[in-house]
């Protein structure tokens, strides 16, 4: 009897923990890394150094790297990088860092997009309707066209911006507290007027190299990213990362409205606010280390939920995998589309969210709130 109950109590602490794992949440995961995986070796074949596909494969799996202590300590440490092979100096010290950014911009960006939209409950909320995008465009201008002289600390302002943004945007929806609407209407005005201020820094720009660079960052480029953005961006993703798992139940409790929320004790404000920190510290290290990237937090959401459902346990660890998969296969458009000159991801990543929520429009009969 003793022994039937033990294991009874051991299934259900199994199910507590993995029960929330289903197929098709399995069958993302397993499909986003396996196009990570493609799309990666695809992008560090390419460059000034040609090599085939297997022999890029050979170079990222040399265990001549992979088991040197001291290669990986320079790598994700920085330091002094040892001896290797030159195939496996280019593919680690060069190309394979773009794809390390690419998968953590992808997976911010993807998270932050899904905790705004719970927050907002609407799912066209991403960084950019909420002003952050903007406020961190407009920072990174003004450093460049200004205030060239602080150009080293591009990342760290591009960040202060945001965040700044996503305050003025709480603070004019506030009226006694917010409302979802009120969050989007402030975003939707805060972007437009940081959009317009942005247009008009371009007039005072002389050097034409200063505003190629501009442009870069206002659309989001992972062009010339190497290991100093890994080391940048890595820490601030596993916070944020952890923080939406560990706030998923707040997130599905946002869902059933504020009078709901109320009624199971939640402080909604306060819930809210520190979940829209979460998703600005998310975009954030994003748009500190590639500039802005558009659609990957709003498309990527709403894909991963049609195909998991809307816990967001689920959708939260759709997100992690699949925003990377849709980054690192965009990032290989970007460099191969009009190779040998290499265009902003953010050009593709908007080539391809227009069309889908074109798509989404024909299709849904309401589309917007959650």
């Amino acid at each position: 009897m003793t022994e039937i109950t033990s294991q009874d109590d051991k299934t259900a602490d199994e199910q507590g923990w993995l029960g929330w794992i289903d197929s098709s949440l399995a069958s993302l995961v397993l499909g986003s890394i396996g196009i990570v995986v493609v799309a990666g070796l695809v992008q560090v074949s390419f460059g000034a150094y040609s090599m085939t596909i297997a022999q890029a494969w050979g170079a990222v799996f040399n265990p001549d790297v992979i088991l040197n202590p001291a290669a990986l300590e320079a790598f994700l440490l920085g330091g002094e990088v040892p001896e290797m092979g030159r195939r496996s100096l280019i593919v680690w010290n060069i190309r394979l860092p773009r794809v390390l950014v690419a998968v953590l911009v992808g997976m911010n960006l993807a998270v932050s997009g899904a905790i705004f939209q719970a927050v907002t409950r609407n799912e066209l909320a991403s960084p950019f309707i909420l002003g952050v995008s903007s406020g961190a465009g407009l920072m990174i201008l003004l450093t460049l066209v200004v205030f060239s002289g602080l150009s080293a600390f591009l990342p760290l302002i591009a960040s202060l911006g945001g965040a700044i943004a996503f305050l003025l945007v709480y603070a004019i929806a506030w009226k006694g507290g917010t409302s979802p609407v009120r969050l989007v209407l402030a975003g939707v005005i805060v972007s437009t007027m940081f959009g317009s201020l942005q247009t008009a820094l371009f007039f005072f720009a002389d050097d034409i190299g200063v505003v190629q660079e501009a442009i870069a960052w206002t659309t989001g480029s992972l062009t010339g990213t190497d290991w100093a953005q890994v080391r940048m961006a890595l820490p601030w993703s596993v916070v944020a990362m952890f923080l939406a798992l560990a706030g998923a139940r707040q997130l599905n409790v946002l869902l059933l409205g504020e009078r709901t929320a109320k009624s199971l004790g939640m402080s909604v404000e306060k819930v809210r606010f520190a979940l829209s920190g979460v998703a600005i510290l998310a975009a954030s290290a994003s748009i500190a280390v590639a500039g802005i990237v558009g659609f990957v937090g709003l498309i990527v959401p709403h894909v991963v939920r049609n195909i998991v459902g809307s816990d967001y346990k689920r959708l939260v660890v759709g997100c992690v995998f699949a925003g990377p998969a849709l980054m690192v296969a965009a990032d290989v458009g970007a460099r191969l589309a009009l190779n040998p000159v290499q265009i902003p991801v953010g050009i593709v990543t908007g080539l391809i969210g227009g069309p889908y929520f074109l798509y989404l429009m024909r299709k849904q009969q309401e589309l917007g709130e959650l």
